[in-house]
């Protein structure tokens, strides 16, 4: 019951502490995440039934909310503008992913699911890519728990790099939406940016999770074992909050044309929205470090975990260096 209750506190407090104290926000996504990973570890999660099923759904849910504070056109425009640098990662990321599974023995499955939960969206890409694949569960449980330890190591050390070259928000948000795996640790370490930061990391990262789509395809016609009857079945998962956070971002944006009288109570209203899915986000962020049990992270075999770590680091900092030199045209 201590344990239980314990939790739930905790899950109050990450919302309700970041939402009274400003001078919070800029730690609480990091904090959030590693103190879910220790009450997990240490206690074991109470709630681990109901969590793994609720934190994709209240992702999702944070990331629609956000929506509602965003300009559209800003939005179309920063994630046209981050086309072109998502596929060479995609590219780069998925050819030294195949490289480095063969140099490092990796299994098939297991490499081209660190490769894909690297390059596009983390969770989310091998929950896609695991069907097309025809990979067991095993390599889907590895390539997970890899990808999620290296996104909680980003909530801390991207705003750390981020201040120590300078980045302005604009190009933190893009260094964030390229060089993360997952969409909310995306989303935790741009809030601890700031505010345009945020913005601009969760329209590139999105834009980035649509190549779920082509991706899946190709491991599932050029990748997958043959079937006994030698077919090729493509089943294909898009995230189902980008398309609603893009109806959020079109309401805001051109509702208040629509209706001139009711412009400032649609824009508080969108304001509002986007501030309660903040904070939701950071009691989410608890939640999802609270879903790494001991079990779990006594599946990682060292060679999986090793390749995400070389790839990750190759392509984290072909970005920042990128960025840095300004090599790429970060425009909101």
């Amino acid at each position: 019951m201590i344990k239980k209750i314990s939790f739930v506190i905790l899950v109050i407090a990450f919302f309700i502490v970041p939402a009274l104290i400003e001078s919070s926000r800029e730690y609480a996504p990091g904090l959030a995440v590693l103190a879910g990973i220790i009450f997990s570890v240490c206690f074991g999660n109470p709630y681990i039934n109901y969590t793994s099923k609720i934190t994709s759904k209240l992702l999702g849910a944070t990331i629609v909310g956000m929506g509602c504070g965003m300009n559209l056109s800003a939005v179309i425009r920063a994630g046209g503008n981050g086309f072109l640098y998502t596929l060479i990662g995609i590219i780069l990321g998925i050819g030294l992913g195949y490289l480095l599974g063969k140099l490092l023995k990796v299994s098939k499955n297991s490499a081209y699911l660190v490769s894909v939960g690297t390059s596009i969206c983390g969770g989310s890409a091998i929950a896609a890519a695991a069907p097309a694949l025809k990979a067991q569960a095993h390599d889907v449980a590895i390539a997970s728990v890899t990808v999620f330890t290296l996104n909680a190591v980003a909530l801390w050390i991207f705003p750390i790099i981020g201040r120590a070259l300078d980045f302005n928000q604009v190009e933190f948000g893009y260094f964030a939406a390229l060089g993360i795996h997952d969409t909310s640790s995306v989303v935790g370490a741009t809030m601890a940016f700031g505010e345009e930061a945020l913005e601009v990391g969760t329209t590139v990262k999105l834009a980035r999770a649509l190549w779920i789509v082509p991706v899946t395809i190709f491991l599932s016609v050029f990748v997958a074992d043959r079937s006994e009857d030698d077919s090729r079945k493509i089943k294909i998962n898009i995230p189902w909050f980008i398309p609603w956070f893009i109806i959020a971002a079109a309401v805001v944006t051109y509702l208040p044309k629509l209706i001139p009288a009711a412009a400032e109570e649609i824009a508080y209203s969108g304001a509002f929205l986007k501030n309660i899915s903040k904070y939701l986000m950071i009691t989410t962020l608890f939640m999802i470090g609270a879903n790494l049990s001991r079990e779990k992270i006594k599946e990682l075999g060292i060679k999986p975990i090793l390749l995400g770590i070389i790839l990750w680091l190759i392509l984290g900092t072909l970005w920042c260096t990128a960025i840095h030199f300004n090599w790429i045209n970060c425009v909101k």
